[in-house]
């Protein structure tokens, strides 16, 4: 079964002082070797762009859109862009997957309860299977929970396969 490596919203927005994710730099570092492993091994690395409504901070062509420098997409990288938490939903990803014949999605970015999941919850009843990188992905605080608790409750979660070896 063919691999490849999906970076969701790994966008600067998400990575400015002050109102960054939690464990910026250390997900920053987590996703960079992760996208040097895919390459190194021949495994197509799929970045997902969130284009946010006019006057968000994802606001296409904004600074705060553009991936973040740190594990920017090289030649031979495809991006895929979205307008909602679901990297399948109205976007080409399904076709990209299933002519490069892809059967298994590694899976890394933000935010950990939004977009990470809605994208594991389809790409699972698509039939993929998935390997959610355990500690690489990243959230803020909620009104209820921490970021922490957020990406404590995602690494233990029974429905998504976690490994600290995403490629197994």
């Amino acid at each position: 079964m063919r691999s490849a490596l999906l970076v969701v919203d790994a966008q600067v927005n998400m990575f400015e002082e002050g109102s960054e994710v939690q464990n910026s730099h250390h997900l920053l570092e987590t996703i960079g070797r992760m996208v040097t492993r895919a390459r190194d091994e021949r495994i197509p690395v799929i970045y997902v762009q969130h284009n946010g409504k006019p006057g968000d901070p994802d606001e296409p062509d904004s600074p705060g859109w553009q991936i973040h420098e740190r594990v920017s997409p090289q030649e031979g990288d495809i991006v895929v862009q979205k307008r909602t938490p679901d990297a399948f939903y109205e976007t080409q990803l399904a076709s990209i997957l299933n002519e490069k014949e892809i059967g298994r999605l590694i899976i890394t970015g933000v935010q950990t309860e939004n977009c990470i999941s809605s994208t594991c919850h389809h790409a699972r009843i698509a039939g993929y299977s998935i390997t959610l990188v355990k500690d690489g992905h990243s959230t803020f605080d909620s009104d209820v929970l921490t970021a922490e608790q957020i990406i404590a409750h995602y690494n233990d979660m029974g429905i998504i396969y976690v490994s600290n070896n995403a490629y197994v």
